[in-house]
């Protein structure tokens, strides 16, 4: 079972109408899957369709000056966001990296400066600079067999699968697979015992251990955009 973006999603995607860092995520996941694929080509064609049936407007000539200089200025600041990572303490991808998805690939313009924090003895995480303030956009990395802490969310957390697998209290989840938390929403994620996990993650708020540890960890936990 493929975890998908709802079509909802989709369609806003296809209008370009999603977060940036949720486009990221959404991407991401039509890199793996050939169902969403083909659904936003008919998106596409329908949108394409409407727009030749609609009826001309006139545009004055500063109207459209102005139009295409937001374009430009649009692809310049997505084009500078995505050239940019983090670099330090260097951990080589080695050949995963040649397995991501081109939409990361522009991202992580180094694979082997990645700057990778331990948050836990099973978990690393890896900021990466996107150019918006909305979503922190990461990297994270389980180990196999490895356990993350308990935990529930104050804000929209979508996570893809990029190598390896993990599970959860709602189920398995491999490459590809779009898993997407809400505020309210408590799981506690466990790699598969064979193979680390890496995953692509965006969260809008910083997530909110349970139990007696997060009474003391909670207070320093922050989201912090790239």
């Amino acid at each position: 079972m493929l975890y998908h973006p709802s079509e909802n999603d989709l369609i806003e995607y296809a209008a370009g109408g999603v977060d940036w860092a949720v486009g990221i995520c959404i991407s991401t996941h039509l890199h793996y899957c050939t169902a969403c694929r083909l659904k936003l080509n008919e998106l596409n064609a329908l949108g394409g369709h409407c727009m030749e049936s609609a009826p001309a407007a006139a545009l004055s000539n500063a109207s459209l000056m102005n139009t295409m200089a937001k374009i430009k200025a649009a692809k310049s600041e997505r084009g500078v966001g995505e050239s940019q990572l983090i670099t330090s303490n260097s951990e080589s991808h080695g050949s995963t990296y040649n397995n991501l998805p081109n939409v990361l690939k522009k991202i992580i313009a180094n694979p082997k400066s990645i700057k990778w924090s331990r948050v836990t003895p099973s978990l690393k995480a890896a900021n990466l600079v996107t150019e918006q303030n909305k979503f922190e956009v990461c990297l994270h990395k389980i180990k196999k067999g490895g356990k993350v802490a308990e935990h529930d969310h104050r804000g929209l957390e979508v996570t893809v699968v990029l190598e390896g697998s993990f599970s959860d209290e709602k189920g398995t989840y491999n490459p590809g697979d779009y898993i997407i938390k809400k505020p309210g929403d408590t799981h506690r994620p466990t790699a598969a015992l064979n193979k680390d996990c890496l995953c692509l993650s965006i969260v809008e708020a910083p997530v909110k251990l349970t139990g007696l540890l997060g009474a003391v960890v909670n207070p320093f936990l922050s989201v912090n955009p790239q």
